[in-house]
């Protein structure tokens, strides 16, 4: 979905039952103006390579799953941490 735009996106995603993950600031703000689902899991800490992406979301698996079953959270903000 490459070239998709953020509603199609976002669309597609409540209507499979999907969690966006993204650095993207606006489905963060679309997450609170529009509620769940889809559910969105944003990653903060600015420019940073896939590795650290794919390591924190490993590192955070838990509190990730907590979250897609928690039936009132929208938002899950994951910070990559630099070493």
């Amino acid at each position: 979905m490459r070239d998709s735009s953020d509603t199609e996106i976002w669309n597609y995603a409540r209507e499979n039952d999907f969690v966006i993950v993204s650095k993207d600031a606006d489905f963060h703000q679309r997450s609170f103006t529009k509620g769940f689902p889809p559910k969105v899991i944003g990653i903060l800490g600015g420019n940073c390579p896939t590795s650290a992406i794919r390591e924190l979301l490993m590192s955070k698996q838990e509190k990730i799953n907590i979250f897609c079953v928690d039936t009132e959270a929208a938002f899950l903000p994951l910070v990559v941490v630099r070493s």
